[in-house]
């Protein structure tokens, strides 16, 4: 119990006034389930109500951040096509509570963000990986519309030209490249992760608290706009998507660990 919810997918862990909040998720690099999905949706409000910290740590359990959909969770929902519609209501509430969260957050990035883990990296404020980590949105990869995210955030902070490249790709981009091209703030050697965050952390929680949560929140009106234009159509896009022949084919090709074979259907 944490925090005055139930969470099973997400771990907290205090120091001071400093809350690290840890994706720890069965299977290789924390991948998003159901159950993470929803946790995730509910996880903002909670940490912007909860009165015993002022700055928030956002990583993954070792040795990944996170990786994106679950397959299995993928396979369930072409299944049960009602389920991906249910949660279409929770992938807004995830973005727009990030973005109206007023305690600065600090991601600690230390392996592969994909998919959804990418678009959680990038809600943060300050983003501190290890050189050995990537970032990238492979919807399409998946036969799917970036939709939780990737097509709002990306072009605002890379530029149109490169997000366009990279999203319409799936490529996935190794941490240094991702801090020359300003996706993300600084890549550091892996053993330097840690100390890297507590320097920044101690630095944050030791400044003014109002000063620092108003001027996010003023930086944030812009990109909240945004997501209120941008965010239902683009998950609406992408639950069209989930329907669709691509979408099965590249799930199935996961499974039989060959290459997709996509028709365009």
């Amino acid at each position: 119990m944490a925090l005055g919810r139930d969470y099973q997918r997400l771990r907290f862990e205090r120091a001071g006034r400093v809350l690290t909040v840890t994706i720890d998720t069965p299977g290789a690099m924390n991948p998003v389930d159901g159950r993470l999905h929803q946790e995730l949706a509910a996880l903002f409000p909670d940490l912007g109500a909860d009165p015993d910290s002022d700055v928030i740590v956002l990583t993954g359990a070792e040795p990944g951040f996170c990786a994106g959909g679950d397959m299995a969770w993928f396979q369930a929902m072409i299944d049960e096509p009602g389920r991906f519609r249910a949660i279409a209501a929770d992938a807004k509430r995830i973005i727009l509570g990030a973005l109206e969260m007023e305690k600065p957050v600090v991601c600690r990035m230390n392996g592969p963000a994909a998919g959804l883990g990418a678009s959680l990296a990038l809600l943060c404020d300050i983003i501190v990986a290890a050189d050995t980590a990537s970032i990238g949105d492979p919807h399409v990869k998946m036969g799917l519309v970036a939709g939780d995210g990737g097509a709002l955030l990306w072009p605002q902070i890379i530029g149109y030209p490169r997000a366009k490249e990279l999203l319409l790709t799936g490529d996935m981009v190794a941490a240094p490249r991702a801090a020359e091209i300003g996706l993300i703030n600084d890549a550091v050697p892996a053993a330097a992760l840690d100390d890297r965050v507590d320097a920044l952390t101690a630095k944050l929680a030791g400044g003014a608290r109002w000063a620092q949560r108003w001027t996010k929140a003023a930086i944030n009106l812009p990109l909240r706009d945004l997501a209120n234009q941008i965010s239902e159509a683009a998950i609406a896009y992408e639950m069209i998507t989930q329907a669709s022949p691509d979408h099965g084919e590249a799930v199935a090709a996961f499974a039989d660990r060959r290459p997709p074979r996509f028709t365009g259907g």
